[in-house]
């Protein structure tokens, strides 16, 4: 039997329905959402995509707060403006309103396009390290929560798993010498949604 190796959940279904096989095996369970969501990679990951985005969310915020300063004020001063008057007001509400819409939309595009290259980094980063602590104790067959409805405590890898990722991130230069997994990305969380335009009046 070749040790270490990680099967899908058929095939360990599959493997748990003849005894001789499940009498050898050595089957591990692996939480995947708890390593993405409580890994330090996953932190410093949040960290950079806010970094990234924050400033032109900012830009978003502070549109949207001019456009509104606007509309208040040909709410309050209509009465008293030309129809010219009223008449550039509102068009220029209603060209704000569409840069913002457009802004917010590349704005929310790009961030959920930065959000899915970090997520495939990251699948990547965890199956390495948890085909590497696999091998190490000699597991045969290491399933995902995602595909399991009932694993004991005992055969959970993911705290050891956990202890691993946690190592990498202090000292990935000495991990990565030594062949380790390497650094591992998490997905961020997205910065607040950006700020829906405000209505100009007709």
């Amino acid at each position: 039997m070749i040790k270490s190796v990680l099967w899908g959940a058929a095939a360990a279904v599959a493997l748990a329905a003849s005894p001789v096989w499940a009498a050898e095996l050595k089957i591990g369970f692996v939480n995947y959402n708890k390593l993405a969501g409580e890994s330090p990679q996953a932190k410093a990951l949040q960290d950079a995509m806010n970094a990234e985005f924050m400033p032109r969310q900012r830009e978003l915020q502070s549109l949207q707060q001019s456009l509104k300063t606007r509309e208040d004020r040909l709410q309050k001063d209509g009465a008293t403006m030309t129809d010219e008057q009223r008449a550039h007001e509102d068009k220029e509400l209603r060209d704000g309103s569409r840069e913002l819409a457009k802004k917010q939309s590349e704005f929310q595009d790009d961030v959920n396009a930065r959000r899915n290259e970090e997520l495939a980094r990251l699948q990547r980063t965890l199956n390495d390290a948890v085909t590497a602590y696999a091998k190490a104790q000699g597991y045969d067959l290491v399933v995902a929560d995602n595909a399991v409805i009932y694993a004991n405590p005992t055969v959970d890898i993911t705290p050891a798993v956990l202890e691993t990722l946690k190592t990498l991130a202090v000292k990935p230069s000495a991990a990565g010498a030594a062949g380790g997994a390497p650094k591992a990305a998490a997905p961020a969380a997205a910065p607040a949604a950006a700020p829906k335009p405000p209505t100009p009046s007709h």
